[in-house]
């Protein structure tokens, strides 16, 4: 996968991405979790990857300060026309190089973004900077199974689902390695599809 391939599949996505990943059993998904943010007033919240803005029509937006991110313009004019009305700011960024100072956010939401970007070390790392220090990191995503080799099948099909902009091979305890010395990991469940999609918190330490 790379950017300029993810942006094209992501343009050609944009106009029907809702029907698959804001309805059924990722709708439902989406509110058990994101209905139960710790989220409190004022608070700065990012939100990266937002996509079509799916998450944010979970929450009670108008209390904090949010800021949206997406590499795909295509995806971000969805999100932008859903909350014309609001003061979400929403950004065209990369999420593997941010331009936020270092310690701005109190919350970080990163939904289905870590197994979507080239390089998911690259992007946790730019998230753990951006992350103000005893702030969290709310993931929702897919990986492969802890302590464990992906099955012979998902090898198969893993080079053929990257060519549609999302990698099913990815592990999580992998890409977040060069930065466990700081950071503790808080909660972390199956919420989908017997275990492929996980719920982690993540909190910052130092």
């Amino acid at each position: 996968m790379n950017n300029t391939w993810n942006k094209i599949i992501y343009k050609l996505g944009s106009s029907f991405y809702d029907k698959f990943f804001n309805t059924g059993i990722f709708l439902k998904t989406r509110k058990r979790i994101f209905q139960e943010v710790p989220f409190k007033n004022k608070q700065k919240i990012l939100y990266v990857g937002i996509g079509t803005g799916a998450d944010l029509e979970l929450i009670d937006y108008a209390k904090y300060d949010i800021t949206a991110i997406d590499y795909s313009p295509d995806m971000l004019n969805k999100a932008k026309n859903k909350f014309k009305n609001s003061t979400i700011h929403f950004l065209e960024m990369d999420a593997q190089k941010m331009t936020f100072e270092d310690e701005t956010f109190d919350y970080i939401v990163a939904s289905l973004i870590l197994s979507v970007v080239p390089d998911g070390s690259k992007c946790f790392g730019e998230m753990i900077r951006v992350l103000k220090k005893d702030g969290k990191i709310l993931v929702f995503d897919k990986f492969a199974p802890k302590n464990q080799k992906i099955t012979f099948t998902k090898k198969l099909l893993r080079p053929f689902i990257s060519l549609l902009g999302t990698d099913i091979g990815r592990n999580f305890e992998e890409l977040i390695n060069q930065n466990k010395h700081r950071i503790k990991i808080e909660k972390d469940h199956p919420v989908m599809l017997n275990g492929m999609y996980r719920y982690i918190e993540v909190s910052r330490e130092s």
